[in-house]
C-alpha cells in the first residue's frame, strides 16, 4: 500500500479552476461545480486522485496507489471530472468522473472501452439503442472531512450538490438520454444486508431484456426464503421501509449513493452485480436511468434550478428577449414536464393492471 500524496497547493488549484470550466452554482451551501480533465487541469486531477484514494480507503477500498488515477482518467479522450468546490474553505468536496457515449471507443470484439468493461458484457441492443445516448458515471466520492457532521451544511448537502452537477449535464448535453453508473459496496459490508439490497433491486428494477450482464455475477449467499419473508410488499415505498428497517437491524445503513439512485426514477434498470478485482474486490452493481423518467421532484431540484440560473444570465444579457419571450419559455418547460408526468402515470397504471 503506497502512502497517499500530500495535498496540492490551493493556489495551484485555483489557477486551474478558471471561469470557463465552471458549470454552475449549487442549490445549497453556496458551492461551485466545475468540469475538468487531466489534460487541461493536471494538478486538479492529482488532487482528485488523492481525495478519491482517501475516501475509498476510509470505506474499505481504494487502489492502494498514492493517487486513485488510472488510464481512463488520462487517455487521449479521457473521462471528464465533475467536482464540487467549496469557495469558503477552498477545497474540493467531492466528485464524479463521466464520459459521453459519443466519446466511447469500441474494441475489436464490439465492446465499449469503459471502466466497467472488464466486469460486464454489453448486448448488441444496448450498444446500438442506448450507449450512443448514454453518460457513463463512475468514481463517485465525497472527501472524508465532508462526510463528518462537523462540516455542517457543507457535509449535509455534499451528495445533493453532486446531483446538481448531473442535472446540469442532462441539459447541456442534449443528445444524451441516460445515466449509466455503478453502486458500490465493499467486502466488509454485512452479507445479509448486501443480499437484501440486491434482492430488493432485482425485485423492483430488474433488467428483463438482458441489456447488460455481469461476467462474474455476485453470489447471493442468503436463502431466498428469508429474503422473500422480509421484503413482502409490492409497492416500492412500502418494501423500501421493510428493507431499511432490516438493514439497520443488521447494523448497517443503506449506502447513500444506493439510496440516491433508488429514489431517482421508478423505471431504473438494474443489471446485476459483479466483483471488481482491480479495485479492492468491491462489489459493483450497474444501473441505467432515463433522464425523461426521473421523478419530477428531483428534476425540479436539480434540473429546473439550472434552467432558472441560465434564464437569469440571459436576462442580464438580453433583457428584452426575456421580457418578450421568457415567460412563454418557462410555460413551455412546465407544459413539457406535465406531459412527461402524465406519460409516467399512464405507464404505472398499465403496469399495475398487468400485475
Amino acid at each position: 500500500m503506497e502512502p497517499i500524496i500530500s495535498p496540492i497547493s490551493v493556489e495551484i488549484l485555483k489557477a486551474e479552476l478558471t471561469p470557463q470550466k465552471k458549470l454552475r452554482d449549487t442549490n445549497k451551501s453556496g458551492n461551485e461545480i466545475y468540469v475538468i480533465t487531466h489534460h487541461d487541469s493536471p494538478n486538479t486531477m492529482k488532487e482528485i486522485g488523492r481525495l478519491r484514494e482517501e475516501a475509498f480507503r476510509d470505506s474499505g477500498g481504494g487502489s492502494g496507489l498514492s493517487m486513485d488515477i488510472d488510464e481512463f482518467d488520462t487517455m487521449e479522450t479521457p473521462y471528464q471530472q465533475l467536482i464540487v468546490w467549496d469557495p469558503d474553505a477552498e477545497k474540493i468536496i467531492g466528485g464524479y468522473r463521466f464520459i459521453l457515449g459519443s466519446d466511447i471507443r469500441i474494441d475489436t470484439n464490439g465492446q465499449p472501452l469503459l471502466a466497467t468493461s472488464h466486469m460486464f458484457h454489453f448486448s448488441e441492443r444496448f450498444m446500438t439503442e442506448y450507449l450512443p445516448y448514454t453518460i457513463e458515471l463512475g468514481r463517485s466520492f465525497i472527501a472524508p472531512e465532508y462526510q463528518s457532521r462537523q462540516a455542517g451544511a457543507k457535509a449535509l448537502f455534499a451528495l445533493d450538490n453532486l446531483w446538481d452537477g448531473l442535472g446540469a449535464l442532462a441539459i447541456i448535453k442534449p443528445n444524451m438520454k441516460y445515466f449509466f453508473g455503478k453502486m458500490t459496496m465493499y467486502p466488509e459490508y454485512n452479507r445479509q444486508a448486501r443480499d437484501l439490497i440486491q434482492h430488493f433491486l432485482f425485485k423492483h428494477f430488474e433488467d428483463k431484456d438482458n441489456l447488460v450482464t455481469p461476467m462474474e455475477p455476485l453470489k447471493i449467499e442468503t436463502p431466498k426464503d428469508y429474503l422473500d419473508s422480509i421484503l413482502t410488499e409490492k409497492e416500492f415505498k412500502d418494501d423500501y421501509k421493510l428493507l431499511n428497517a432490516e438493514v439497520r437491524r443488521l447494523g448497517e445503513n443503506i449506502p447513500p449513493l444506493v439510496n440516491s439512485y433508488m429514489s431517482l426514477s421508478p423505471t431504473m434498470k438494474t443489471f446485476g452485480g459483479g466483483i471488481n478485482h482491480e479495485f479492492s474486490e468491491a462489489e459493483e452493481t450497474c444501473i441505467l436511468i432515463a433522464f425523461d423518467e426521473i421523478h419530477e421532484a428531483k428534476k425540479a431540484r436539480h434540473i429546473d434550478s439550472f434552467i432558472e440560473e441560465k434564464m437569469t444570465s440571459i436576462a442580464k444579457r438580453f433583457p428584452l428577449f426575456v421580457e418578450n419571450f421568457g415567460a412563454d419559455l418557462k410555460m413551455m418547460i412546465a407544459h413539457k414536464r406535465e406531459q412527461l408526468q402524465a406519460k409516467l402515470e399512464k405507464r404505472r397504471e398499465h403496469k399495475k393492471s398487468k400485475n
